[in-house]
């Protein structure tokens, strides 16, 4: 089930607005360079930045997302005409051979059961050509970033296009770990709607994830650039 967050459009239509600082994609796009990809499986893709992004600099991309909005979105960027847009997941790709998959954001956290884990790594690693890599991003729950998912360290108030105004935040609303939840709630000024978007993370430990990585060697662990210390950044090569 897509979060309203991504899958209702006017909460889609203010995402970019109220998250500008994607700094991280620089680091993605450094990457691709540093490997040689040429061709990429950009999966949970979203609105499309670092897909488009790419694209700009030549690179052949497919971007899959199961949220319609979002994609709707991602069509509308410039470059977008060079990205090939599926609407799915991971496990229902057609037939590709990608140099590299990348997850980005919270995107290795959405897949709450080992099923559903599983039969997205299973996916990534039919669509890469033998020798691609699989790239990754999961928060370490060692660090326990979810304590600051309130709203006193969230709250945002930001002008958007149109001149709309929209608060926002978030509150955590449960942790039963491995899995932690919190809401967002925003209010759009033009009219006082309330809009709110629940979301549910797994956070897996280290060594879970490298058990998990079936047909897979890792390469290495990395750091997050942008967030040191608290996240995990595997890179991994299909075997």
């Amino acid at each position: 089930m897509v979060d309203a967050l991504f899958g209702v459009p006017r909460l889609v239509a203010v995402y970019d607005a109220l998250d500008p600082d994607r700094g991280d994609l620089e680091h993605y796009a450094a990457m691709v360079t540093e490997f040689g990809a040429r061709q990429v499986l950009d999966v949970g893709c979203g609105t499309g930045e670092l897909a488009c992004l790419l694209a700009k600099d030549g690179i052949e991309v497919v971007g899959v997302d199961p949220a319609a909005a979002s994609l709707e979105v991602a069509r509308g960027k410039e470059f977008a005409d060079r990205v090939r847009w599926i609407h799915g997941d991971a496990t229902r790709l057609p037939p590709l051979q990608v140099d590299l998959a990348v997850m980005t954001g919270n995107v290795a956290q959405v897949f709450l059961t080992d099923e559903e884990w599983s039969a997205t790594v299973s996916g990534v690693r039919d669509a890469l050509r033998p020798g691609g890599r699989f790239v990754f991003e999961t928060r370490d729950p060692a660090r326990r970033g979810w304590e600051e998912w309130t709203r006193e360290n969230t709250y945002q108030q930001k002008s958007v296009a149109g001149g709309e105004t929209v608060e926002s935040w978030s509150d955590l609303i449960g942790v039963e770990l491995p899995f932690v939840s919190f809401r967002g709630t925003y209010v759009f000024g033009s009219d006082g709607a309330v809009l709110t978007s629940d979301s549910t993370l797994r956070f897996r430990e280290r060594g879970e994830l490298e058990k998990s990585l079936a047909g897979f060697s890792i390469d290495e662990v990395r750091e997050a650039p942008d967030r040191p210390g608290k996240e995990f950044v595997f890179v991994a090569t299909r075997q």
